[in-house]
Parts: structure tokens; sequence; C-alpha cells
């Protein structure tokens, strides 16, 4: 018994090891933790209870079976807690053969994916990867299309996230980019399908990984990753705040944390928000952090797609998803990047029960041809398609401007908005007063006067919110000052709200 007892001690330090001492410091070298020490940061204290420690790779060509071989074959997997919530969590280790991924790998990857399905818990992937293990072949090759239908079976199931702490490139990206949401570190992950090598080869660019595939291309250029942080401690710190917004699975609603930020709480600085000249932009972030508990926004995306803000924050200690436009950025317009950030994220909160609570003012769709071959016809509709198929409470503020199809793509009541308000400066019309009049009385536009009192009078009737609250299209034109204590009851109103869609398969989203 003795024996075995010191057997197990030796493999479990071994293991622990991983790759050994020398390449952990190489990886602190980089400013990068070992596989260990990240888990041991994003979990409680105590909390991780590590599966398949002893599981080792098959291979045995190209002299495989020659190498040691080191337990847990490159990756550490288990469950634990963050903030006493259950998650589980796979970490990818470079000290061994680079963190590639084998069959073993895979299967280790898997049967965490597999238990988090069953028992209803978030998956969190730490990837630090050279890819497939070249060694293994088709084996390696179909490990990653193991995970990858997993990835497609959990995806509106339980959260799934994925922080890329070091390489991802050619299959392995494809894991990632199907989980709900992409978190990167500077300077040490990268992500791309073909490598700078590659790329040099066939279209003769000259790139960096970085520049081809960083942090700050994906966070800025791509939007494939939704934030970049400045280090492997950060990061982990972040995750653990970003997952207490989360439920943790499709079966139960959001978490709710007691909060001492009253829910009628006044704010009179937001009367003063909008300006007066409706040209003049403001920042809506303002907005936002004044609105929500405590100030605590937690937003995506923030540096791609600038004119609509997503993220996520607490009403009365309930998590709500917040979409915005921006008007500091393309005067809010709505665009191919902006209608695919928010459709996306409108998608997630509708698929685990978070309230969708949207900030309008929106002058219309970005006009132009870059847009137009673009394809904004389609990808504008993908925000719509979102908006209406979303059956969690939504309720609408519009402060300003809400011009032509972009109103009714922004939850409008048509689209199924629970509870729709505006603020006495909203301007709910098909278009600005200018260019209606310029179409309705063209014959008109040669005479500066007539036009001039043709505007006014357009905007006496449509350049407000009363047209559209006379109609049952907005619920109630309210105070600025009175906006958080209406969206906390009506929040609280829709609690246990009931909506379901037509059966059928799925639908066909305009991809």
């Amino acid at each position: 018994m003795h024996d075995i007892i010191r057997q197990l001690d030796e493999k479990r330090q071994k293991a622990r090891l991983g790759g050994g001492q020398r390449r952990i410091d190489a990886q602190h070298a980089k400013g990068k933790l070992s596989a260990r020490e990240r888990i041991e940061l994003l979990l409680d204290e105590g909390s991780f209870e590590e599966w398949d420690m002893f599981k080792e790779h098959r291979c045995t060509d190209f002299g495989m079976d020659q190498e040691e071989k080191v337990p847990g074959d490159g990756v550490v997997t288990g469950y634990g807690t963050v903030n006493g919530r259950l998650v589980f969590v796979f970490s990818q280790d470079f000290t061994v053969f680079g963190g590639s991924l084998s069959e073993t790998h895979a299967e280790k990857i898997c049967k965490v994916m597999d238990h988090a399905m069953k028992v209803g818990a978030p998956v969190i992937g730490l990837n630090d990867s050279g890819g497939a293990r070249i060694q293994e072949g088709v084996d390696s090759l179909g490990g990653y299309a193991d995970v990858f239908q997993r990835n497609v079976m959990a995806s509106g199931v339980i959260p799934q996230i994925s922080m890329i702490m070091g390489p991802c490139a050619g299959g392995a990206v494809y894991s990632p980019s199907m989980t709900d949401f992409i978190f990167m570190v500077k300077d040490s992950s990268y992500m791309f399908v073909t490598g700078p090598e590659v790329v040099k080869t066939v279209t003769h660019e000259e790139v960096t990984a970085e520049e081809l595939g960083g942090a700050v291309t994906h966070t800025t250029k791509s939007g494939v990753a939704d934030l970049a942080f400045e280090n492997d401690v950060e990061a982990l710190a972040q995750l653990r705040r970003f997952i207490d917004f989360l439920p943790l699975s499709n079966r139960e609603k959001p978490p709710v944390r007691p909060t001492a930020d009253p829910a009628d709480r006044m704010d009179e600085s937001l009367d003063t928000l909008v300006p007066s000249n409706p040209n003049q932009p403001y920042d809506m972030k303002e907005l936002i952090t004044k609105i929500v508990d405590e100030g605590d926004f937690f937003e995506l995306q923030p540096d791609y797609a600038k004119n609509i803000v997503i993220g996520f924050g607490r009403m009365e200690g309930q998590t709500v998803g917040i979409v915005a436009n921006q008007p500091l950025v393309l005067a809010g317009c709505l665009d191919i990047k902006s209608s695919i950030k928010a459709a996306r994220f409108v998608r997630f909160c509708d698929a685990f029960n978070i309230p969708v609570v949207t900030f309008v003012d929106v002058p219309g769709f970005m006009p132009g041809t870059s847009q137009e071959y673009g394809g904004i016809i389609k990808h504008g509709a993908k925000l719509l398609y979102a908006y209406a198929e979303c059956t969690v409470p939504k309720i609408t503020v519009i402060t300003r401007k809400a011009y032509g199809g972009a109103y009714d793509v922004m939850s409008s009541k048509h689209l199924r908005g629970d509870v729709n308000l505006a603020w006495p400066s909203a301007e709910i019309a098909v278009m600005g007063p200018k260019g209606a009049v310029e179409i309705i009385f063209r014959e008109e536009k040669n005479d500066p006067e007539k036009i001039a009192a043709r505007e006014k009078e357009y905007k006496e009737k449509f350049a407000n919110p009363f047209v559209a609250a006379h109609r049952g299209f907005i619920d109630d034109v309210i105070m600025p000052h009175a906006t958080r204590k209406r969206i906390s009851r009506s929040l609280a109103m829709l609690r246990d709200k009931q909506l379901d869609n037509p059966w059928r398969k799925h639908g066909n989203i305009p991809l």
C-alpha cells in the first residue's frame, strides 16, 4: 500500500510539473503563467477538482514512442467554482509538446464539455497551443472535430468562454470562434487560420504574427475577440468578474447580486445630457453608467464598431444586457459591423434569459457604396432578426433620433418590445426634417423661406415623441432623470414574462 501511495505522489508531482521546470521558467520569461497557475488564479482557492491527470498519448509514430510521456498530455482539465458558482475548465499546457492537441488531449476536453452539458455549467477554455500534433495526423484532426461538434451542441445551452493566452492557429481557432465570448492577452496571444510564413508564400504579404492575429488586431479590426487584457493576471481577474453576470445555463435566470443602490434613484444630470442642437453628439456611455447599479458596466468589444455599445450591467441586482447607439461615433448610424456586433449579443442574451435594455439614438443606416456592396441589407437584417426573435423582457428608451428603418430595428414596439419609452427630446420619424421637406416639397426647394417654413412645420409635427405616443408605439414619455426608476419597475413587472415562438427546428437568420 505504501508503495502505491509513493507512486501516486510521484506521478502527481510529475504531472504538476508538466514539461518540466525549465519550460515553466521559459513561460514565465515570456510574461505568461503556467497552465496550473492560470487555473489557480481563475478558480476559488482549493475548489479545483482535476480529472485525467494521468492520461497519456497513445501515439507511436515519428519517434513519439521514444519520447518521455508526460501525464496529462498537455491539458489540465476539471471543475471548480468562481465566487462559489460551478464552472468547468480546461487549460492547455504549452510546456508539454507546445500544448499541441492530440487524440487524448481532445478526449480530456470533450469529457469536461460533456459533463458541463449534463449538469448545466459554463465551460471556460484557457487556450495556449501550437495547434494539431502533427505526429498524430488525422487522429489529431478528428480530435478537433469532436470538440467542434460539442461547441455547437453546447451553444445556447451553457455559456462557453475562450481565453486566448498564447498561440491559437489553424483549425484550433474554430473552437473559440464558436464559443460565446473570446478574450485575449496583449503581446502574448494570437489567432489566425494561416500564419505569417504561409501568408508570405501565398500572397507575398509581409506581416508579423501580432499584426496578423494579435489581441489588438482582433479587438479593433476583425471583431473576432471581445476584449484584450494587459497580462494573464488581469485577464483572469476580469474573467472572474465577467462570469458573475452570467447564468450557469439556459435552464436558469441570471444571477441576482444584492445592491445598496436604490431602484428609484433619480439623476438630475440626465435632464441635460442631450444637447439642444440635434446635430451635436454626446456620450451614451454616460447614460448607461448612471442607470445601472453602482455604475458597474462590463462593456464588450469597446474598440470595435464603436457606433454601438454592448455589455452587461445590473438593475436591482439582476443582470441585464445593454445595447445602445453611440452618437459620438458616426452619429450613431447602424452599419455592417455594428449590426453584426449587436445582433450576436442580443441572441446570447435571449438564449440565456437575460433581459435586454436598448437605448436608441439612431439617424438611420449608414449610406454609401462600401456599405451596399458589403451587404448592409443582409447584415442589417441580422439585428432586426435578433430583436424580432428575442423573447426575453425587452425595454427600449429613445433618447433622441429614431429615424427610418433603424427605428424599427432598434427593439421597437413592432418587434414585440415590451416597454417602449421616450425622452421629451425624442424624434421619431421616417427621416430628419431637412431631408423630408426637400423630398415632400421638392418643387419649393429653390425658395429658402418656404423651405424653412416647411421644415419648421415638419419639426413641430414629427420632431417629438408624441405622434408615436398617440399611436401607442411609445408607452410613455418620461423625464430623463427618472429613467432608472422606470426601467427597474418595468423589469420587475416583466420578471415572469412568458412568450414562445412557433415550433420549428430552427430559423434561417440572414447570414
